[in-house]
């Protein structure tokens, strides 16, 4: 009847038009969902590693891949710390392990190492069916999380909890997933605010952006090495304390995208301010392997607030690791974990009650996890390739950082601090009057300016400061020390080309 009478209001006699465009057309309807009436704190999310740039960068590769000739041959991508993408050859012994773990048929095969055989058969018996394919428990196979507390104890020689121990989908997962308990209901100065390094890496931003928070940014001193003072963090905590109600500090050692590493001082520092101002403590410490200067050392967060002493050993902290990075590079399989050290027993609860509606994290990432935190022992079988490739890998990143630092300090115009840890360097750029004039005229901050030329001309994708947050006035860019010796050096000298050509140009 609906249908009959619409047809008769807009005296149509034929029955046939009586359907669901003649419909839409009648009752003008329209998405449910538009750009101007969904979520809006979604929209302002930015994640610069994979922006405008990134975007551009797959443009030029189709371009090139249709026969368009450009003044390079292929796209250099340096924007993301993705370590097998750019070359790394993957760990012999952790993928026999998942190999084994994914096709349990391959325990018959003789050439798979009977240390491989008998850590894959110990993650299977702790899985459903012994299967890989089965769902764990939320917090993570119970066999994995036992693994990564002695990895904990035997690097901080203190002991590790298994129940303190989530396994997540990379260590973004559990950054999340923690930030997410931190967050208030509340409008305006009780809205949660996040300390945050400055610059930092742009999950940050990205999150506290799509939680409504309210980003403390606390700039870290490029004059001293990317080095950390109280006074920064008291000034910006207290400049912050009219707008947002501050509830923790993020620190991320070694530094993305500085490539810093906090000494201990710094870090017993960040505690006693923290511990003053009522913080959370919320320590990223994915490239914990991930230090090459002779000076420099990582220290766990966990390490220096339990010797530290009550009341500093009774503060709360989350401390983040993943496969991704280290001399692993893993970044596919998305492993990783938290520790969470004194959170209060309901709060725990509730963690665990959130984590369950996503059931688990992926097994086959949790099982590669544990063959970094479960790495062949001495007189094991697989030890000695797996301690020539770990070496390999990390010898040639140190080799990398400084080749990249004493490159860019060679070059007028830039300067760079030391690459102390991490996969990256972040130099400053000197820009040209007449080219901040031409990026304005673009609508592009300078350091994108510069970076989107670099890209044309180049084809080296690199990512520039303002993704990352810097201090007004000054120009950056992140780029990786990842790609092979050889690819690097031949990277390093296509950019010197370029910056000489374009400060000529702009000068």
């Amino acid at each position: 009847m609906m249908l009959r009478s619409s047809t008769k209001i807009v005296g149509l006699s034929n029955r046939r038009l009586c359907n669901v465009e003649l419909l839409d057309k009648i009752f003008k309807r329209c998405k449910v969902l538009t750009i101007d009436n969904m979520n809006p704190h979604v929209k302002n999310i930015e994640y610069a590693v994979r922006g405008p740039i990134v975007i551009r960068a797959g443009e030029l590769e189709n371009e090139l891949k249709q026969g368009v000739k450009k003044n390079f041959t292929c796209i250099t991508r340096a924007n993301i710390g993705d370590c097998h993408a750019t070359g790394q050859e993957p760990l012999t012994f952790l993928r026999q392990v998942v190999a084994l773990c994914v096709y349990p048929p391959l325990m018959k095969d003789p050439s798979f190492p009977d240390d491989a055989k008998q850590r894959a058969d110990r993650i299977l018996n702790s899985c459903g069916g012994r299967s890989l394919g089965a769902y764990s428990d939320s917090a993570g196979v119970p066999v994995i999380k036992e693994d990564v507390a002695k990895y904990i104890a035997e690097r901080d020689g203190i002991p590790a909890d298994p129940l303190n121990i989530y396994l997540c989908g990379g260590a973004s997962e559990g950054i999340r997933n923690v930030m997410k308990l931190l967050m208030t209901t509340l409008p305006g100065k009780e809205r949660a605010g996040i300390m945050i390094p400055i610059p930092q890496y742009p999950l940050y931003t990205a999150s506290i952006a799509e939680y409504n928070a309210v980003p403390i940014g606390y700039y870290l001193n490029e004059a001293d090495k990317w080095s950390l003072s109280v006074d920064e963090l008291k000034r910006a905590i207290t400049e912050a304390k009219p707008f947002c109600k501050p509830r923790a500090i993020c620190i991320i050692n070694p530094g993305n995208p500085t490539g810093q590493v906090l000494t201990r001082q710094n870090i017993e520092d960040i505690i006693k301010f923290a511990k003053e101002e009522n913080l959370f403590i919320m320590a990223d410490e994915v490239y914990q392997h991930n230090v090459y200067a002779k000076d420099s050392k990582f220290y766990s967060f966990k390490k220096v607030l339990t010797e530290l002493g009550p009341p500093y050993s009774e503060m709360e902290l989350a401390s983040f690791m993943s496969i991704s990075k280290g001399y692993m590079g893993e970044c596919g399989f998305r492993g990783g974990y938290v520790e969470v050290i004194n959170m209060d027993p309901a709060v725990k609860a509730m963690l665990t009650k959130a984590i369950s509606a996503k059931l688990c994290s992926a097994v086959t990432g949790q099982a590669a996890l544990d063959v970094v935190v479960n790495p062949p022992k001495p007189g094991e079988p697989s030890y000695p390739l797996f301690k020539q490739q770990k070496e390999k890998v990390l010898g040639d990143l140190a080799e990398k950082g400084r080749m990249t630092t004493e490159l860019f300090n060679s070059i007028p115009g830039i300067s760079c601090n030391p690459v102390q840890g991490a996969m990256y360097a972040f130099p400053k750029l000197d820009i040209p009057k007449k080219a901040l004039e031409a990026a304005k005229a673009k609508g592009l901050a300078a350091d994108a300016f510069y970076c989107f030329a670099l890209l044309e001309e180049t084809g080296i994708c690199v990512v520039p400061g303002s993704g990352f947050g810097q201090k007004e006035g000054t120009w950056h860019f992140r780029t990786t020390i990842l790609p092979p010796l050889d690819q690097l050096a031949d990277m390093l000298k296509k950019f010197e080309r370029f910056h000489v050509n374009f400060i000529q140009k702009y000068s």
